[in-house]
């Protein structure tokens, strides 16, 4: 089966990284369509097929993105404004709500059946935006939507890493919750290692805040961008494994819980060829993090609720 992946919002700097990473990586045989409402979007196709490797790639631009969605197995999407210093996540909601509602609209027209991973701010809020409107559409498969996290997880290992002197590389943390501030949730205790309380609240809190760190080191000139397209790329392609029926490790990821905590909850899953195959309990929390979990679900569940009055 050839794999087609649409990356929309592809000439921003997290869509740019994504589409690199996916051009190097997607297995042989497989599409890869950009697309971004800038000009230039073309020619960052044009520039990623330089690269040999066996992946075809094309890139549209314009106000219609379904030239890149035709026969998608899979849609990226980073479309939106990028959050700026002094900037909440919340500020980001009424802006980008418009441009995911109006991008489901066009997934439910030309590719119902593909999986969607939404990378674009606050993801809290953007994916059941998304359900909303492939509800009303007749198409929601909530094996099929996701809300990238995997960035959590990446800052999560290379913060514990530098915090223990060991390679973070091997890691598996589990982030729990959402993906925005408190309600971002680590569960270091089921690394196996020792931590003191002081270690926990540190990794805890800089982990929620990793975000911010950039945004303020770029100096208004941008936010977490390369990152994040680096976990958008590792995110993919554990999907597209599991699509292709490959078997892959665990990855979490944002999704309809179904009721069981929040409506939408980051949790651990595995993927199949129909989406989610499979999700993972959430596993033993320390009293710190029942105590941390219990503050953040109320939160998560208005950041839910915003979408739901759209």
């Amino acid at each position: 089966m050839n794999m087609k992946v649409a990356v929309l919002g592809a000439a921003g700097g997290i869509g740019q990284a994504l589409s690199l990473m996916l051009k190097n990586r997607l297995p042989k045989h497989s599409h890869l369509a950009l697309y971004d409402i800038a000009p230039m979007t073309p020619g960052v196709a044009v520039d990623l097929s330089h690269i040999p490797t066996d992946v075809d790639i094309i890139g549209f631009s314009g106000d219609d993105p379904t030239p890149a969605l035709v026969d998608a197995d899979v849609v990226m999407i980073s479309a939106g404004v990028a959050r700026k210093p002094g900037m909440d996540r919340a500020d980001l909601f009424s802006i980008n709500a418009g441009i995911i509602k109006g991008i489901m609209e066009k997934i439910a027209a030309v590719c119902p059946t593909a999986c969607i991973g939404i990378i674009t701010n606050p993801v809290n809020s953007m994916v059941p935006v998304a359900k909303e409107v492939l509800s009303q559409k007749g198409v929601y498969d909530p094996a099929k939507l996701f809300g990238v996290t995997t960035l959590d997880v990446t800052r999560a290992k290379t913060f514990v890493g530098q915090c223990k002197k060991i390679d973070p590389t091997p890691l598996r943390i589990p982030v729990i919750g959402g993906h925005s501030g408190v309600t971002i949730l680590p569960l270091l205790s089921q690394l196996g290692l020792d931590f003191t309380r002081a270690e926990v609240e540190m990794l805890t809190d800089r982990i929620r805040n990793a975000g911010t760190e950039v945004v303020d080191a770029k100096s208004g000139g941008g936010s977490a961008t390369l990152s994040m397209g680096q976990a958008a790329g590792a995110f993919c392609l554990k999907l597209v494994n599991g699509l292709l029926g490959t078997p892959d490790l665990q990855i979490c990821a944002y999704i309809d819980d179904g009721g069981q905590y929040a409506g939408f909850f980051a949790m651990p899953i595995v993927f199949g060829r129909n989406g989610i195959e499979k999700i993972l309990p959430i596993g033993p929390l320390s009293d710190y993090e029942q105590e941390q979990f219990d503050q953040m679900l109320p939160i998560l569940k208005s950041e839910i609720e915003q979408a739901r009055q759209l």
